[in-house]
């Protein structure tokens, strides 16, 4: 009876009185969490409440399993098996646990900085991804470290595993080179101010917005919902646009192909009407002109101003659509025409049937064709 009661009692009671704790600072979480609204912290360290249980649970169970006195040639076995479990889910309530501080730092400083700064709050939140990222890795390393050292054969193999660890730093080194690269490249970008999660930018001819920086790797979402991922060594080592880098406001250009007749002080003013009624457009300046001209065409670009990327995209497709919209209602004469001339065959050719190559025509002799305007074709 006593051997089936006291595994019962232990085991049991470790259970319960796990239970009971976790329970209890729960609650106590979740009281200070509805107390204190100005804070994320108790609502986020209450994530952490399963690797919780599990570390009381270990513990308990590992501390009075001597006292089970059940499976006795597996005792070792069993407590190695408690100990590692033990040791896991420690690390995992204190990445848990540095989770809920750093994001409680990052959410004051984004809310206290969000309206005077924007690219400030970017750049501390990438620095605050990496330095999570970092942190995880650093211990789930020496977790693992000290699960591998509480077997019997690793603790002997110790010292050679010293002796020969500036030869297998070398080799690692040579062999992680690109990894090595990338980790470090990822550590310049978080602290160098280079980019930042959500900053505009175009690499390799694609534009988007960057959605995720690692140690290793870095992932630009394009404007068509598409994901480019990149190693982080592209930035450091590559040209690249970042449309984000000091302030966000942006000149754009719209280029028309028009008639020389076209009316260019009514195209100006329009052009502003048009403008007025863009919400996207903030305002600060625009213009219009002449860049290039050609035999038939005369090319006019006009330039606009938005607050950032995606508004100056607005504004330009606006102006562009809106314009040649008013020139096919208003000035059709002034959209590019094709022009064609009227062959006249000299007397010598009349009646047999064959018509003379255009050079062959003399030039007085030909007369322009426009589109019912008027005006003569260009």
């Amino acid at each position: 009876m006593e051997n089936l009661l006291r595994p019962l009692i232990v085991v049991g009671g470790s259970v319960m009185l796990t239970l009971v704790i976790g329970w209890a600072t729960d609650f106590l979480l979740r009281k200070a969490d509805a107390r204190h609204h100005e804070t994320p912290l108790w609502g986020s360290l209450r994530r952490g409440r399963i690797p919780y249980q599990l570390v009381l649970f270990a513990a308990l169970l590992r501390g009075s399993y001597d006292e089970v006195r059940l499976l006795e040639n597996h005792r070792d076995g069993i407590g190695q098996t408690l100990t590692l479990l033990l040791i896991g889910s420690a690390a995992w309530l204190v990445i848990r646990i540095a989770a809920a501080v750093v994001e409680t730092s990052y959410s004051r400083y984004a809310n206290a900085h969000a309206q005077r700064d924007p690219a400030r709050v970017r750049r501390v939140r990438t620095q605050v991804t990496l330095i999570m990222r970092v942190v995880s890795a650093i211990v789930a390393v020496v977790a693992a470290a000290t699960m591998l050292l509480t077997f019997p054969a690793f603790k002997a193999a110790g010292a050679s595993l010293l002796a020969s660890a500036g030869i297998l730093g070398i080799v690692a080194g040579v062999a992680a080179q690109s990894t090595l690269g990338n980790l470090f490249a990822g550590l310049q970008i978080a602290f160098g101010d280079m980019v930042r999660i959500g900053d505009t930018v175009v690499v390799d001819g694609e534009w988007g917005t960057v959605e995720e920086i690692t140690l290793t790797f870095l992932t630009v979402r394009t404007w068509d919902e598409r994901r480019i991922t990149m190693p982080v060594s592209y930035f450091t080592s590559k040209p690249f646009e970042n449309w984000s880098r000091g302030t966000p406001q942006m000149t754009g250009t719209v280029f028309w192909h028009v008639d020389h007749s076209a009316p260019l002080e009514a195209m100006r003013e329009k052009l502003r009407d048009i403008l007025r009624e863009c919400p996207a457009w903030d305002g600060r300046a625009y213009n219009l002109t002449v860049t290039d001209s050609t035999p038939s065409t005369m090319e006019v670009r006009a330039l606009v101003t938005g607050k950032d990327a995606d508004d100056i995209w607005t504004v330009r497709v606006t102006v562009r659509e809106q314009m040649l919209s008013w020139l096919a209602e208003e000035h059709p004469y002034a959209l590019p025409r094709v022009n064609t001339a009227d062959a006249i065959l000299p007397p010598s050719s009349r009646g047999n049937g064959h018509r003379p190559s255009p050079e062959a025509v003399p030039a007085q002799q030909r007369r322009y064709h426009g589109n019912g305007s008027g005006r003569p074709g260009h």
